[in-house]
């Protein structure tokens, strides 16, 4: 199975690592990514540290902790490609419905696009073709 597939039958929790640009570290758990038809996968996110980290420094990673007995899961190692605010497509890709208020005093939110550079187990350092999981 391919990385897409993986995450449609992954339960979990995922944890989005990023960094500054004088290193200092930021680590928060975000949902599944969205996958796009090129290969590339977006967060939705506000806009906090892990989103003001990445103004500074365009890689991160992205592991998941599967459920169940043990530690399995992956990690995804992640080069930022870009990121927009339109509305239309944040709405598509939204999976928590807030009230618009509720929405909105919570401050905007970005779509951020990654490129995969590497997936590697969650323990060991075997890495994986994220082609064939």
């Amino acid at each position: 199975m391919n990385l897409q597939e993986y995450f449609a039958n992954v339960k979990g929790t995922g944890f989005l690592a990023t960094a500054s640009a004088e290193g200092k570290t930021d680590i928060a758990v975000y949902s599944k990514p969205t996958f796009l038809a090129d290969g590339s996968l977006a967060f939705l996110m506000r806009d906090r540290l892990t989103h003001a980290y990445l103004q500074e420094n365009d890689h991160a990673a992205y592991a998941v902790l599967a459920d169940g007995a043990g530690y399995q899961g992956i990690r995804i190692f992640l080069k930022k490609t870009g990121e927009d605010t339109d509305e239309q497509r944040i709405a598509q890709m939204t999976r928590r419905h807030l009230s618009p208020e509720e929405d909105e005093a919570r401050g905007p939110k970005f779509i951020v696009y990654f490129k995969v550079e590497k997936v590697l187990a969650l323990v060991g350092g075997t890495e994986l073709d994220p082609e064939n999981l």
